[in-house]
């Protein structure tokens, strides 16, 4: 990131330092002071390879954090029966139909293809979400070249 400093102080190293008594204490120590330094800012331009690397960071740890939620939602729902009941239930139902193929939700639910969907799904979110972050710093920088960018006024104090 890049930004341009429209500051109209920083002459000297001296004017950053705090000012001294006689007796050697700074100003804010005995009783005085000062206002911070503010510094006016514009934020001209946002490098996208950057972007794209912190992009892709974020959203792989994202994906991770997905497939362990995913892996401990599961966990909790068989756990607690949910599959077995959810099974019982559908197989009543079916049973007045005169079927009799029976269903078994625990089998379409299994641990290992709940996680291999989330781990499909958090691989297609590390793509969607480094390509439209990347595209977003591009765009910003286009916005940025016509309009001025973002101003922002930071203070010391």
């Amino acid at each position: 990131m890049t930004a341009n400093s429209t500051s109209e102080s920083s002459a000297s190293a001296q004017e950053d330092k705090p000012a001294t008594t006689a007796s050697g204490a700074s100003a804010a120590s005995a009783g005085r002071t000062e206002p911070g330094r503010r510094v006016k800012l514009t934020l001209a331009r946002v490098d996208p390879f950057s972007v794209l690397k912190i992009s892709f960071l974020l959203s792989v740890a994202l994906g991770i954090a997905g497939v362990v939620a995913v892996a401990v939602l599961w966990g909790m729902l068989n756990g607690m029966g949910v599959f077995s009941t959810i099974t019982e239930s559908v197989n009543e139902l079916q049973s007045g139909a005169q079927s009799s193929t029976r269903v078994d939700i625990a089998d379409w639910f299994s641990f290992g293809r709940v996680i291999a969907l989330a781990v499909v799904f958090g691989g297609i979110d590390v793509i969607l979400l480094t390509a439209i972050s990347t595209l977003t710093a591009f765009v910003y920088n286009i916005c940025a070249t016509l309009l001025g960018g973002v101003q922002m006024t930071l203070s010391d104090d």
